[in-house]
């Protein structure tokens, strides 16, 4: 298996845990007796995790379309 399919495997997995850390914090997913429940600070990290799953699938992608 390349490596840059891994790489884009470990950002769609950061990508899903900022996106579940942003509808917690949102009250939207997740148990209300949860610390991230209804707590606007997770739906900043969220996003902040979210882009930066997104830029790891981008150096995967990009790596992948220079091997080639």
């Amino acid at each position: 298996m390349e490596k840059s399919y891994s790489v884009i495997g470990i950002g769609i997995i950061t990508f899903i845990f900022g996106l579940i850390f942003d509808l917690q914090g949102q009250s939207i997913v997740g148990p209300e007796s949860s610390f991230m429940y209804a707590n606007p600070n997770w739906i900043t990290y969220g996003i902040g995790i979210m882009i930066c799953g997104i830029i790891v699938i981008s150096v995967g992608i990009i790596s992948k379309v220079l091997k080639k």
